[in-house]
């Protein structure tokens, strides 16, 4: 019995009453892997059932393949495995929120059903989740520890650059905010709100779960796409590309006003290192200019044309760029204003739902 094993059966002893967890994964044409995946879920849960209790929930995401004949066949064989199809394709966030629904355990695990994070997540995640009892654990290839193994070295650079700026513009201090192979507190779950249909719900997840103040930690994981390279006739469900340009959107949402005002920063300072550069150089003909008048404004005045005259763009630069920049500051702090309101009116949301929800219960 491994440590992570023995720690979940240790909390559990704590516990009066059982742990139903809940496997959840998205798929969309995955007709090619999708038993064996399922297979390997079972086999390794079987170690699991002597001291806890699950359900797998399978999310089709209007597959075009035959994934869903596959699905409903094996559900029909198996226990505790339940499937949900969506018609059409509606994208992982979509697929995502089905499952979040549907799942009836007091934590959700969310894998990959190409199982590119391996089942022994599975024991890791919910041993640190119930350890320090976190509302969201995230399993984390790019933080310390963590491991990559035959990722595409596009994929791969795209997806650490956009998970640094999200960790930039963050309140936490995670390491990956895109990654989907995650474990989730139920209870918790259901007080965000969710509204993303595509690959951003990830990051979504992590930024209203910031707002409500909730534990979020992040354990050392290994994503391995050697299978992937391997079979070459199937396509990634996830669309890279788009969810690049989704990940790089999102991470404008954690902290607008830090974009603003980073440009409007940078574009401060050039403007005072021309406006500086240009009283200096004022400064350096004014004596020559002084000795003709005894006017100081006149003089001074005279030596500022003299400068315009021999650097004009000078003035140009150093005006536009202040000019820009207070345009840009500005943005800055109306960003940051919208971004407290919105906190505060997300907050003041969850506490009306909650209540709802409290008062329906009891009656």
């Amino acid at each position: 019995m491994n440590k992570y094993i023995k720690k979940i059966k240790d909390l559990l002893m704590e516990r009066n009453d059982p742990l139903l967890i809940s496997i959840l994964a998205p798929a969309y044409n995955e007709a090619e892997i999708i038993e064996k995946s399922i297979e390997q879920i079972y086999a390794y849960m079987h170690q699991l059932e002597e001291f806890l209790q699950w359900e797998l929930v399978i999310v089709n995401d209007g597959s075009k393949d035959s994934s869903a004949v596959i699905l409903d066949r094996l559900a029909g064989e198996r226990r505790n495995m339940r499937v949900f199809h969506h018609r059409i394709n509606m994208n992982l966030g979509s697929a995502l929120r089905t499952g979040f629904i549907r799942c009836k355990g007091e934590y959700i695990i969310v894998l990959d059903i190409d199982l590119s994070y391996n089942t022994k997540h599975i024991e890791q995640l919910l041993a640190k989740a119930m350890e320090v009892d976190a509302d969201i654990v995230v399993a984390s290839p790019y933080m310390r520890g963590g491991k990559n193994t035959a990722v595409p070295w596009k994929r791969l650079l795209l997806s650490k650059t956009v998970n640094r700026i999200m960790r930039m513009n963050s309140s936490s201090d995670l390491h990956t905010f895109t990654g989907m192979v995650r474990i989730y507190k139920n209870s918790f779950l259901g007080k965000l709100n969710l509204k993303s249909k595509t690959y951003s719900i990830n990051p979504e997840i992590i930024q209203k779960a910031e707002i409500l103040r909730g534990r979020i930690i992040e354990i050392p994981a290994h994503l391995d796409w050697s299978f992937q390279k391997k079979s070459a006739g199937r396509a990634s469900s996830i669309r890279i590309n788009t969810g690049i340009m989704a990940g790089l959107m999102t991470s404008f949402i954690f902290r607008p006003y830090a974009f603003f005002m980073t440009i409007g920063g940078i574009l401060m300072l050039i403007s005072f290192y021309v406006i500086i550069w240009i009283f200096i150089n004022t400064f350096k003909v004014y004596p020559d200019i002084a000795l003709t008048t005894t006017n100081f404004e006149s003089a001074f005045s005279l030596s500022v044309a003299q400068v315009f005259r021999e650097r004009p763009y000078s003035f140009i630069v150093g005006s536009a760029t202040l000019i820009i920049s207070l345009q840009f500051l500005s943005l800055g702090f109306v960003s940051l204003q919208n971004k407290r309101y919105f906190d505060e009116l997300f907050n003041l949301g969850t506490a009306i739902l909650n209540n709802t929800n409290t008062n329906s219960n009891k009656k």
